[in-house]
């Protein structure tokens, strides 16, 4: 009696233990997302300045009837510092450096996309909305603290004054920030964008697959149903095994070695920071294949070779198909590793300052999780919202490549 009351005491503890033990991962998981997403949100909105603009010919080098590329080519900094000066009258050469950093250093930028699109402006005063700078940014979201010491501000009292002018005025906004979503990389917060990194993962990624997928096939294949079980067999599957647990930094290190510094391939570019992440993926593919194809009853083989077939055919027309579930899960499996890893890239360049997006896999790139390396480096408060943003976009990218794994292996694999 006594021994029963013990195994179930002990039984009610190892439960309460498990239950605890996922009771904490969840709490921790549940803060860690209440963190990225509370630091992160911030970074989809950008504060504005609303500006009278008026597009005066004696400040422009062009006008109505000019191409797009000339307009892209024209300076519009003297639009820009004329618009400060009529909307802030009476400013002393001090007081208008004060003001004109409260707005976008790319202010004139900002001017010339809009004069792009909207030609018929020329000559006229219209109502813009201005992006205001990072630290005006910080300073509206609460970011920044008011009540400290000027030298302790990088907003100073005169443009917290304006600052309160124009709140009072009712021309501090907010809006989406699209730039995000479509600019490259920039020096300042408030204008730097996830795109340019995202098209180099992109990039990458493709490489990788069309480098990892069909290798990894093949030789899954070939190992699975040609070879014969034997000494150098086993020693293949022991390395194969090995490589998938080797830390990706060895492959980035492979990559630098072989491809840039023996093949001489270009730094910097998703071509061969696919084909360093394929690397680091072929193992992880080969297995899964391999666990596919073996899990493809022998009748299937016997029943086709009983009708004719040959090993090919009985391999590519029965067998490969019905472990293609399988395959791919392990594919988008190690796809999705790929997308996360920092350290391959790192080593063949891929974590540079770029502001260009890039236009294939041939021209300067960094990848995703290197742009948020990038940003969580840099010293501006503004970066740390675009950091957790990144990492938000970075698991959204996840969490879908996972589903789809797992909506492709339910939808197609087969019940024996």
């Amino acid at each position: 009696m006594t021994s029963i009351k013990k195994r179930l005491q002990a039984e009610r503890r190892f439960k309460f233990y498990g239950q605890l033990g996922v009771f904490l991962s969840l709490l921790f998981v549940t803060l860690l997302m209440l963190k990225i997403f509370t630091t992160g949100s911030g970074a989809f909105f950008r504060t504005t300045i609303e500006a009278d603009v008026f597009f005066d010919p004696a400040y422009m080098s062009v006008d109505q009837n000019s191409t797009k590329k000339e307009i892209s080519r024209a300076s519009f900094e003297a639009l820009a510092d004329s618009v400060v000066s009529s909307n802030f009258k009476n400013l002393d050469d001090a007081d208008f450096i004060k003001v004109r950093e409260m707005f976008t250093r790319r202010f004139d930028y900002q001017l010339r996309d809009h004069f792009l699109n909207n030609k018929d402006d020329f000559n006229k005063t219209i109502t813009l909305d201005i992006t205001a700078s990072s630290d005006l940014d910080q300073i509206v979201k609460g970011n920044y603290p008011r009540n400290v010491p000027e030298s302790q501000r990088k907003i100073n009292d005169y443009q917290l004054s304006v600052l309160d002018e124009l709140t009072d005025q009712d021309r501090i906004g907010s809006t989406f920030n699209f730039w995000f979503f479509t600019n490259g990389d920039s020096r300042d917060p408030e204008t730097a964008g996830i795109w340019g990194a995202i098209m180099g993962s992109f990039y990458a990624l493709m490489v990788c697959l069309a480098f990892a997928f069909p290798i990894g096939l093949f030789a899954s294949v070939y190992l699975e149903e040609y070879t014969k079980p034997g000494r150098i067999t086993d020693l293949i599957e022991v390395n194969i095994n090995n490589l998938a647990a080797v830390p990706s930094i060895v492959f980035g290190l492979l990559g630098l070695g072989m491809l840039i510094g023996v093949f001489n391939m270009p730094f910097q570019v998703p071509l061969v920071g696919g084909l360093t992440l394929g690397f680091m993926t072929l193992p992880t593919i080969i297995i899964a294949c391999r666990s596919s194809l073996r899990a493809v009853p022998p009748s299937i083989r016997h029943g086709a070779l009983a009708l004719g077939a040959t090993k090919t055919q009985a391999t590519f027309h029965h067998v490969v198909p019905l472990a293609l579930p399988g395959t791919l899960t392990g594919t988008i499996i190690g796809m999705a590793q790929a997308l996360g890893e920092t350290a391959p890239l790192l080593m063949v360049g891929m974590v540079a300052f770029v502001m260009e997006i890039p236009g294939g896999p041939l021209d300067p790139a960094t990848g995703l999780p290197s742009q948020i390396y990038l940003w969580s480096e840099s010293a501006e408060r503004g970066f740390i919202e675009k950091t957790s943003a990144g990492i938000m976009l970075l698991l959204l990218f996840l969490i879908v490549m996972n589903l789809t794994a797992v909506l492709i292996r339910r939808k197609v694999e087969v019940k024996w």
